[in-house]
């Protein structure tokens, strides 16, 4: 009896052992050596996996499903930045990790698709906070821009529309994680995209994705530029706020014409157009992966999320003790991730619709895929 509850317990870890040995990881290859590829994973780091002459090997084009019509390839036509979905051999030799089957998809098709997914989302998309959820009605309805150019608008979901919600910490959208409507809360952040009424006042939504952050205005009380933080004195609440700088956050300073102009604008001033009419155009165009222009397809500066976006790039080395700041960050008290950080807004902080100003101009939009 004590061997067979012994043998019973072997086996038993042995079965757990097995469950949590990876049959099959995402990733993407950063190396290639001899049949050897370097494969870091979306969630457990680099794999060193052997890929034998009896692997399967096949690519597919971003987002195709039906591995049918994918494309037989030999090894050397795999290369660094590939996405591959990799089906480990549960045969190979103990601490040996070979692939079975390699599914990929080629760097430049997926950055091409990338691509037409960003500009989808700019062409249909549209953003704004929460103002309320009809979950049982699947309709959303959100308040867009600021001052003049504030509008509502209302989103229709259907059982078909795919809904995503970001990380607590990411506006990263291949951190978003598939989410029920009634997730979804007053106050919270939403990029839908679909088919749009004439006025852009309505969308029927393919997709939605939403999160909480929190918007600050304040002082810089101090700067670390070796750890990446600042803490920043906020205007509401009085208190500090130690903000992390990261890789993925998006600085931008407003010259003084612009912060001016804009400022204006939001307070609805009737001169802010002819204000702008001199203003520079010029400051380099904000990232390809930040969504959040709502509208302003041409118009130069009718809309102050293209203002935004046209503002030069800053690092946190160009920001001083004592100037005031506005910032989206992800959720928190007293420390905070910045995800949009605009610097030069004294004279926006007169302007009561100015809260809001970065709301459509902070979320991540264009899914990155991979293979399926």
């Amino acid at each position: 009896m004590v061997q067979a509850a012994v043998a019973m317990a072997l086996l038993s870890g042995a079965v757990v052992a097995s469950a949590q040995a990876p049959v099959r990881f995402l990733g993407t290859i950063t190396a290639i050596s001899g049949n050897t590829l370097s494969v870091k994973t979306d969630a457990d780091g680099v794999h060193q996996v052997k890929v034998p002459a009896s692997a399967e090997i096949k690519r597919i084009s971003p987002g195709q499903k039906d591995l049918s019509a994918a494309e037989t390839i030999l090894f050397s036509n795999l290369a660094t930045g590939d996405r591959v979905r990799v089906k480990l051999d549960p045969d190979a030799a103990a601490g040996t990790e070979e692939a079975l089957q390699i599914i990929a998809v080629k760097q430049a098709d997926l950055a091409e698709k990338q691509r037409k997914d960003r500009e989808d989302w700019q062409l249909r998309g549209v953003g704004g906070l929460v103002k309320s959820v009809d979950a049982a009605a699947g309709v959303i309805v959100l308040s867009s821009g600021s001052g003049a150019t504030a509008k509502t608008i209302t989103v229709h979901t259907t059982k078909a529309t795919g809904l995503k919600r970001y990380a607590p910490a990411s506006v990263r959208f291949d951190d978003a994680k598939p989410a029920p409507i009634d997730a979804i809360h007053a106050g919270d952040q939403l990029r839908a995209r679909g088919a749009k009424n004439a006025d852009g006042t309505e969308i029927a939504a393919e997709d939605v994705v939403s999160g909480s952050f929190r918007n600050i205005a304040g002082t810089i009380v101090s700067l670390d530029a070796a750890g990446s933080t600042l803490v920043v004195k906020d205007l509401a609440t009085k208190k500090p706020v130690t903000i992390h700088i990261t890789a993925d956050a998006q600085m931008r300073r407003l010259e003084d014409r612009m912060a001016q102009f804009l400022a204006m604008r939001l307070k609805g001033s009737a001169g802010a157009a002819g204000a702008g009419a001199n203003g520079t155009s010029g400051g380099q165009r904000g990232g390809g992966q930040w969504a959040g222009r709502n509208g302003g397809q041409g118009g130069g500066f009718a809309d102050p999320q293209q203002i935004l976006s046209r503002a030069p790039a800053i690092q946190l080395s160009d920001l001083k003790k004592g100037e005031a700041v506005m910032l989206v960050s992800t959720d928190g008290t007293t420390e905070v991730t910045a995800i949009t950080l605009l610097a030069g807004v004294e004279p926006l902080l007169e302007a009561p619709a100015a809260q809001n100003l970065l709301s459509n101009w902070s979320l991540s939009s264009g899914e990155p895929e991979a293979a399926q």
